[in-house]
This record gives structure tokens, sequence and C-alpha cells, in this order.
């Protein structure tokens, strides 16, 4: 492990700041403040350099339940779906944000993990490594609380390093 984040840490109230193209829910700034402040760790400010092959992961069993269920109140409710949320729905949107922002030019993959999230991140993040796809992977968890309340991500950067 390389770096690692979390959200909340001590001194975090309420939500993650918002990001700009991600309406409604609270996943998309969670995955983004926890990303942000693992690489930063590592790598100060950004973007690391071009060939730095840093996968990112997004590992959320649920993924955005609050999107989804705004979605779904506004369709039967027979109003108009904006057209943010057919962006969003696809959480490798958020990971492609995540990219772009920091420059990271590996392989860009969700998964919907069934048993440990960690562990079933990390073995993709090995494969991708072992497989030459990616020198080091930024492996995100997330999940939404049910109840409303912002909820919790972390963030791990796995492998063999990248130099600025």
């Amino acid at each position: 492990m390389l770096a690692e984040a979390r959200w909340p840490e001590d001194g975090d109230e309420g939500a993650a700041p918002g990001v700009p193209g991600f309406v409604h829910s609270g996943f998309a700034p969670l995955v983004v403040a926890v990303a942000e402040r693992c690489l930063s760790r590592r790598y100060g400010d950004g973007p690391l350099p071009a060939g730095n092959r840093t996968a990112v992961l997004l590992a959320s069993a649920s993924g955005d339940t609050a999107g989804a269920a705004h979605v779904r109140q506004t369709v039967a409710a027979g109003g108009r779906v904006g057209p943010l949320f057919f962006f969003q729905s696809v959480p490798n949107s958020v990971a492609g944000h995540v990219a772009a922002r920091w420059g990271l030019d590996g392989p860009v993959v969700c998964l919907s993990p069934t048993g440990d999230p960690r562990a079933e991140g990390e073995a993709e993040a090995e494969l991708l490594r072992d497989d030459g796809d990616a020198a080091q992977a930024l492996l995100i968890l997330i999940e939404l609380a049910p109840d409303g309340t912002p909820g919790e991500a972390t963030a791990v950067l796995l492998g063999e390093g990248t130099r600025q």
C-alpha cells in the first residue's frame, strides 16, 4: 500500500464537497474526496506524469442508491429526469473524472462485489498489475448510508508506485 484515505476523517463534518457535473447524490463527491486525499498524500497536487499506468478501481455493492432513488421517484411521479442523471448513473463517470483530473492513464474498472469488497478490489488490482495493464491501482471502496447520512468511503493506492 502506497497511500490511504477515508471519508470521514477527523475534522470532516457532513457530506463531502460537491463536484461540478454531479447532482443530488453524495456518491460522486465521496469518491472524489477520498481519491483526492489518497493521491495527494502520495503525489501532492498532481497530475501524475504521462505513462504512470495507474488504474482506477471503484468497488461498491450498491452503487449510487440516492441517485437511483431520485430517478425512480421522478419517473413514478411523471416528471422529467435531468440529463446529468444519465451521465452520473454509470459509476465509470466519476471514476473517469478522477482519472482525468489526476492524469491516471491505466484502465478504469467498476466492481459490484458479492463478498469482501476490499479483498475483491485488491485481487482485481493484482490481476491488472500481473497482466501488465497497470503499475499501480487506486482502489476506491464506497457505500452510501441507507438512512440518508453521507456514507463512508476509503481509497487505497496499491502497487509498485510511480515516480514524479
